[in-house]
């Protein structure tokens, strides 16, 4: 919503292990940034050591990420903001998802009334969503930020100008997209040389993303939604660039659609686990009510004292029961009306609780439970379905940024796949999204295609307090699996005690309610797998890379920790400012 790591790309970084430093941690007294790409964290920080707030901090490192990071996020997507203003003490959400444009219908992404294939939806005009990211971000500095557009993307117009390298990582993505890129000129121009990746060390310059944060930095996100940037990106949608020869599904977004988008300012979701208060990412995001769930299901459990295995099954079975209410139940809140009290309510989780066997998994994937009746609400006239699982792409970014004043921001956004659509936008420099093939491709379900409509995510930045003070940060990237990365890291730090880049740092897997369990590289075979199939456990047979997290943690001392991945996505950046900032 990154990061899963193809074989290839993986086979790279192990090649070049000096991009697999030790986890970068740093911990001191001021503002505090965890990102995966170094010139963001510094943006970052450049922002705070000139008076800028953690908002305009998150905003600076967001946009350089679209330059250095270009296959995971930028200004052609949307994203999730939890900010938690320290003066009035209290946590605010911006919703920047990206909105199905007016000529959407749930047959959208069928033929013959039947889904069309995944990889064809998404290489393709029509999986564009309307972008919400440049709203997201001038909601943001308007808000709670003290500086404007101007200031903030500054550091972002510097790198897209001066370039930067090709990393390893970023080689093996290139790889991995030479398919997609290739249909597309204006995507070849940037990405490729003779249909084939960059190789790894090339200077990658993108004058025409430069351009874009320029005009933003003039006209502000109008730039964006109204005049030639807004018209450049409709006709990229309803006329892809392509090379001669190569056809895809066009799309069928206005004007219209960019100049009404708006973003949602909404309350956070609330929870407790063991003493904490979490507040995370509300509906057309499933992230925050799923990772609630689970903690609830878990809470009646002392992991603490059971053998490491024992609490391990117990956490892949709370995630698999959470993730079958999620899918039958969660979707946009101005078009689904889901019984997210119930499901956020104890009393369920107990209920929900009651179906583990301690000693075995589950022997098939699990029905959805009955929300509805611990909804104090008892109009709601639906009940949960079975639905199918939909493939969801799983390339994203996530980045937290804290203030010496102590405001905090835990963001996650994305354009979807890697690469989004892999229309990149002729004189833009900027990628699209692909979001809208997060919707079921069939229904019924809560989560299909409808104008308008955001669809369901999976995005969970969170922030957690104890005694109603700021104690850590946690988000990741990875599709659903960022909802089992935030949940297994939260799981690792407060129940196994582990320091929070060890946390982050342990071995992912991710039960979403599937006959198996995704985990990664070097799992299958290893002690901690064999424990665990012995309750019954069973993994994919394609292991791949999951997440690439970020966090902060506020220490009992005054102190502030920045976390960030020690080996995942070829390493992530962490810094605090010095004293005298």
């Amino acid at each position: 919503m990154t990061t899963h790591v193809k074989p290839l790309l993986l086979a790279i970084a192990l090649a070049c292990p000096a991009a697999f430093a030790a986890p970068p941690v740093a911990t001191g007294t001021g503002g505090a940034v965890a990102t995966i790409s170094e010139k963001a964290s510094q943006s970052a920080l450049a922002i705070l050591n000139k008076g800028g707030n953690a908002i305009d901090a998150t905003v600076a490192a967001a946009a350089t990420l679209g330059v250095t990071d270009p296959f995971s996020c930028g200004i052609g997507g949307g994203g999730f903001m939890v900010i938690y203003l320290a003066k009035d003490k209290r946590v605010v959400t911006i919703d920047h998802r990206e909105t199905a444009p007016n000529s959407f219908t749930p047959a959208v992404f069928q033929e013959n009334g039947k889904p069309i294939d995944f990889d064809t939806a998404v290489a393709s005009g029509a999986s564009v969503g309307v972008p919400g990211t440049v709203r997201g971000w001038h909601e943001a500095l308007e808000r709670y930020g003290t500086m404007s557009f101007k200031q903030v993307l500054a550091p972002a117009i510097q790198v897209a100008t001066k370039g930067y390298p090709v990393t390893p990582t970023l080689h093996g993505l290139m790889v991995e997209n030479e398919k997609k890129f290739s249909l597309f000129g204006s995507t070849s121009q940037l990405y490729l040389k003779n249909g084939r990746a960059l190789p790894v060390g090339t200077i990658v310059r993108n004058p025409d993303l430069a351009k874009a944060y320029r005009e933003l930095a003039t006209r502000g996100y109008k730039a964006f939604y109204e005049g030639p940037m807004a018209q450049a990106v409709v006709d990229a949608v309803n006329r892809p660039p392509l090379v001669a020869g190569a056809s895809v599904r066009a799309g069928g977004m206005t004007l219209a659609d960019l100049s009404n988008y708006e973003v949602r300012i909404r309350q956070p979701v609330h929870s407790t686990y063991r003493g904490y208060d979490l507040y995370g990412m509300a509906q057309p995001s499933s992230g925050g009510v799923t990772v609630a769930e689970a903690l609830n299901i878990l809470e009646g459990y002392d992991l603490k004292s059971m053998p490491r295995a024992n609490a391990e099954h117990l956490y892949l079975e709370a995630s698999r029961l959470a993730f079958a209410d999620r899918n039958a139940f969660l979707g946009d809140p101005e078009y689904v009306d889901a019984p997210v009290d119930g499901i956020l309510s104890k009393q369920f989780a107990a209920q929900r609780r009651s179906l583990i066997n301690p000693n075995r998994a589950a022997p098939k994937i699990v029905p959805a439970g009955d929300a509805f009746l611990y909804e104090n609400d008892q109009s709601f006239p639906l009940r949960p379905m079975q639905n199918q699982i939909m493939r969801e792409g799983v390339h994203t970014t996530h980045l937290t940024v804290s203030d010496k004043e102590g405001n905090i921001v835990s963001y996650t956004f994305t354009i979807e796949s890697w690469g989004g659509s892999g229309i990149v936008v002729p004189g833009y420099g900027f990628l699209l999204n692909n979001e809208m093939t997060d919707f079921d491709f069939s229904g019924p379900a809560p989560n299909i295609p409808e104008a308008g409509k955001r669809p369901r995510s999976s995005m969970a930045p969170t922030i957690a307090f104890k005694d109603g003070k700021p104690a850590f940060t946690i988000g990741s990237p990875g599709g659903a699996t960022i909802i089992t990365t935030v949940l297994q890291t939260i799981v690792n730090y407060l129940d196994f005690g582990m320091p929070m880049n060890e946390a982050i740092d342990a071995p992912r897997l991710s039960e979403r309610n599937e006959a198996a369990t995704e985990v990664e590289a070097g799992f299958t075979g290893s002690a901690q797998a064999k424990a665990l199939e012995a309750f019954g456990h069973k993994w994919t047979v394609s292991p791949e890379e999951i997440g690439a997290a970020n966090a902060i943690v506020f220490n009992p001392d005054g102190t502030v920790t920045a976390v960030s991945e020690g080996k995942r996505h070829g390493t992530g950046t962490a810094l605090v400012q010095k004293k005298g900032y």
